[in-house]
């Protein structure tokens, strides 16, 4: 249902459905607290999707992974840069998701510098092989 509402940009219906969840309390599972981040980048309500994700007692790569990909949809792309190198900092491996996401906000910023050094990272990860990526990485450059 939640991806529903971020499907239609339902943010009213979300926030519902995000209290009705609390209350309940799926609210501590990565995989719902995954969902109700992304429902929330994807009606643009970047602000609720933050204080989610930095309210999640656990986070996965999908959870760094749907922060980054709200702001790049919404062009907060050093958003999306400040939260990958947070990302890297706490030591969380990037997966080809990841890669796709953070290239897509350095080509929506014109930050060729952040995006070689992401190309980089790619190439050491041994994902620039992978499509996704490799289609990533043309739009960058």
């Amino acid at each position: 249902v939640l991806s529903a509402c971020a499907s239609q940009s339902a943010l009213a219906e979300g926030k519902g459905l995000h209290a009705y969840i609390v209350k309940s309390g799926y609210a501590l599972d990565v995989t719902v607290c995954n969902a109700i981040v992304k429902m929330y980048g994807n009606c643009g309500s970047l602000k609720d999707a933050r204080r989610m994700f930095d309210g999640m007692p656990k986070r996965d790569v999908v959870s760094w992974n749907v922060m980054m990909a709200g702001y790049a949809q919404h062009g907060h792309g050093t958003e999306a840069l400040q939260l990958f190198k947070q990302m890297e900092f706490e030591g969380v491996i990037p997966n080809t998701t990841t890669f796709a996401h953070i290239l897509s906000a350095c080509a929506s910023q014109a930050a060729l510098v952040e995006g070689m050094q992401v190309h980089a990272n790619i190439v050491a990860s041994g994902f620039d092989l992978v499509v996704v990526v490799g289609n990533a990485l043309v739009n960058m450059y």
